[in-house]
């Protein structure tokens, strides 16, 4: 399919789209139609999610992972890697941070860490929630239904993990099975949205390999899923995994992994699931530090996410390589975030910031 023309893109709907349609989108360069996309999503952001810009302090727990994902960092196999896990201390030291700076919510994120038990988990929640009125989110990885369960009763009111690609090949070729049982993760997203988490998943853009029309399928699957939060970020193979080192062979309609193409997934991402809430990444911040986020912001999303990671362990959750404000305190990343959003005439959102997409379904639920 060709790319939308100047013509039609005035006529660009919320959703639903197809995903030819989508496909066009990502496609298109001419820059008149595209900021006429960027337009229309931000509008679709600002009816639907407000102006406010809720933080989420995120808390990289443990890079600690048994897994062997061929592009990540903290992969079992990187073996220079020095690991860590906080203490349940440490973590509640973060949570209160959070609670003090008005954040709202705390996102506790680590590699499938097995150290980071079912019981351990839940009573970091229960701790939280006694000393906080914070909203918990996990992110975790693929965790078994009764954990999951157990920690939704502690208290946890989010749960985070990206399907990654919706093309089930792909996936496994840059996702190994972990002890060769394979994870079915839009299935597990189904049951934590059953178990009444407020549920977020979302893609990577430019995995080698990765087509156009695979990325049409994610957005068509972000709305196919309902999902709460959505996130998207640029693949960047970190340099000591078997992507960094020798990438797949690239397909001739290979999506590129650019800004440019992050900003048409964020702001497909926004008319496909109005209601959701969106980041904008560290990882867009990580390719243009100026203004990714600010960019990110203008095109759908309504979400930062600080980092309250304590300066110690933060260069050790290295994901990939050169990560953005690896080296700014709490307090500094904090000022930095706000004095960024004073600038572009947007307010910091008070509360827990649900999703409306969320709420809305609890409603319909009582």
């Amino acid at each position: 399919m060709s790319a939308p023309s100047t013509a039609n893109a005035t006529c660009i709907s919320d959703a639903p789209f197809r995903a030819a349609d989508l496909e066009g989108w990502l496609r298109e360069e001419d820059p008149e139609s595209l900021g006429l996309l960027f337009d229309r999503a931000d509008r679709v952001r600002r009816a639907n999610v407000g102006d406010a810009v809720f933080l989420r302090g995120l808390v990289e727990v443990s890079n600690i992972c048994v897994r062997q994902c061929h592009y990540c960092g903290i992969r079992a196999g990187n073996a220079a890697l020095q690991r860590y896990r906080m203490t349940l201390a440490e973590v509640l030291d973060c949570a209160r941070q959070a609670w003090n700076m008005d954040y709202g919510t705390v996102v506790l994120q680590a590699g499938e860490d097995p150290g980071l038990d079912a019981t351990w988990v839940r009573d970091l929640v229960l701790a939280i929630k006694a000393e906080t009125g914070l909203a918990v989110t996990l992110s975790l990885g693929e965790r078994g239904l009764d954990e999951l369960r157990l920690w939704k009763s502690a208290g946890a009111d989010r749960y985070l993990m990206r399907f990654e690609t919706s093309n089930p090949e792909l996936f496994r070729a840059i996702h190994p099975a972990k002890h060769g049982q394979a994870c079915d993760r839009v299935a597990l997203l189904r049951s934590l949205k059953a178990m009444g988490y407020e549920v977020g998943s979302g893609a990577l853009v430019g995995i080698p390999g990765q087509t156009y029309a695979d990325l049409a399928r994610d957005l068509v699957l972000f709305r196919d899923l309902e999902l709460d939060m959505i996130g998207v970020g640029p693949f960047i193979a970190h340099p000591a995994t078997p992507l960094g080192q020798a990438p797949l062979a690239w397909r001739s309609d290979q999506a590129p992994n650019t800004e440019a193409m992050t900003y048409k997934m964020l702001a497909l991402a926004r008319l496909m699931r109005p209601k959701a809430n969106i980041p904008s990444t560290t990882a867009l911040a990580t390719l243009n530090l100026a203004s990714g986020r600010e960019q990110g912001l203008r095109r759908g999303a309504n979400v930062l996410m600080p980092n309250l990671t304590p300066l110690k362990y933060r260069a050790l959750y290295e994901i990939y390589p050169d990560k953005a404000c690896s080296r700014e305190t709490a307090e500094q990343c904090h000022s930095c975030l706000g004095g960024r959003l004073r600038k572009m005439g947007r307010k910091v959102g008070m509360g827990k910031g649900a999703s409306p997409a969320f709420e809305e379904r609890l409603l319909a639920t009582a």
